[in-house]
């Protein structure tokens, strides 16, 4: 409580300097300005600095995609744009990082997706079941973050909600499940008690397979794993690690049925407030971050995987068959038909063009 009030007394300190700067100047100018430090297109612009934030546990993909942003913005601009960044829930949780970049306080925030549908419910094409499963990292890529419609229309989306997109960062990693029984085939999710986030579309995903969901809060999940009282949950590859569940679960399943990504936004009167020498240079960051990223992902899940592994975890993998059989059933098909609804056809948009990107 005590760093919360800290934080508080030291953003609005920083906010008044924020409010004092002017983001006026001229735009424009080659991409060989644009990497000189502060020459070119930043010279006779004024220096601004922004806020950002994130929710992520200390080290996480978030914090280090965020942090690596604004070093790249940083240095693009030759410090002329600066972003005092604050990680791991410094100044607040998701509602609280959700509720300031809403307000302006803070303009810049990378999250994961489900929290973002309280504010942005498109969002919640994210919990379409097993919606990126069969996909790379390349082919998703192009879909979140190319130039085509589902990425358009998400856009809009942030913009109605007051933010602007900057993009996703993914490779194709997804959270996966462990049990203390094989899960090899679909007839093996039957009557498993699983426990899950306490999420509806979740929960009626894990209902479908014929599995029993057990919301329960994440302190109590351990012991519950231990005692018998659940026997599966479901989390990334580095939950699983930092959790200890190879010390309570026999098996790894790389069931691969949400997407594990992170979105970064920014407030859209703070980015349309910034000269469009600014906004190219932020895009540019986001953009450099994601790349370097992305590779970082596929290894760390890769390497925490086959640490498990040698903790006595037995893995099991899946084909293509395997998750066409999930997605046909009935029950998957409704969640997934819901959704679509609700966030008006863009989980339909989402598959054609994963589809098409795949090809």
């Amino acid at each position: 409580m005590e760093s919360k009030r800290t934080w508080k007394k030291v953003a609005g300190l920083i906010m008044a300097s924020i409010l004092a700067l002017s983001v006026a100047g001229c735009g424009g100018g080659d991409d060989k300005s644009a990497s000189s430090g502060g020459s070119g297109d930043y010279s006779k612009l004024k220096a601004v600095e922004m806020i950002g934030a994130d929710s992520s546990g200390k080290g996480a993909a978030a914090q280090q995609f965020g942090e690596l942003v604004a070093k790249n913005v940083e240095k693009i601009t030759g410090g002329k744009f600066k972003i005092d960044y604050h990680p791991n829930s410094e100044p607040g949780g998701n509602e609280d990082l959700l509720r300031q970049i809403k307000s302006n306080d803070i303009q810049i925030v990378v999250m994961q997706m489900a929290p973002v549908t309280a504010i942005i419910p498109e969002t919640a094409v994210f919990d379409m079941p097993m919606a990126f499963a069969k996909y790379d990292g390349k082919t998703i890529d192009k879909v979140l973050n190319g130039d085509g419609e589902f990425h358009k229309k998400l856009s809009a989306a942030y913009e109605k909600a007051g933010l602007h997109y900057l993009g996703i960062l993914q490779n194709a990693t997804f959270r996966l499940t462990t049990a203390n029984r094989p899960l090899n085939t679909l007839a093996d999710f039957k009557g498993l008690k699983i426990r899950t986030m306490s999420n509806k579309n979740h929960m009626a995903f894990w209902t479908a397979l014929g599995a029993n969901p057990t919301p329960l809060a994440w302190p109590e999940v351990y012991f519950a794993l231990q005692s018998g009282t659940v026997e599966a949950e479901e989390n990334a590859a580095d939950t699983i690690v930092s959790a200890n569940f190879n010390e309570v679960q026999k098996y790894l399943a790389d069931t691969n049925h949400i997407l594990y990504a992170n979105q970064i936004a920014i407030n859209k009167k703070a980015y349309d407030a910034l000269d469009p020498a600014y906004q190219k240079a932020l895009n540019q960051a986001v953009e450099e971050a994601r790349k370097e990223m992305a590779g970082k992902l596929g290894d760390v899940d890769k390497k925490n995987q086959e640490d498990l592994k040698k903790k006595g975890m037995t893995i099991i993998t899946y084909n293509k068959d395997f998750f066409d059989q999930v997605l046909a059933l009935p029950g998957v098909k409704a969640l997934n038909e819901k959704i679509d609804k609700d966030v008006n056809g863009l989980g339909s948009l989402l598959t054609k063009e994963l589809d098409a990107a795949s090809k």
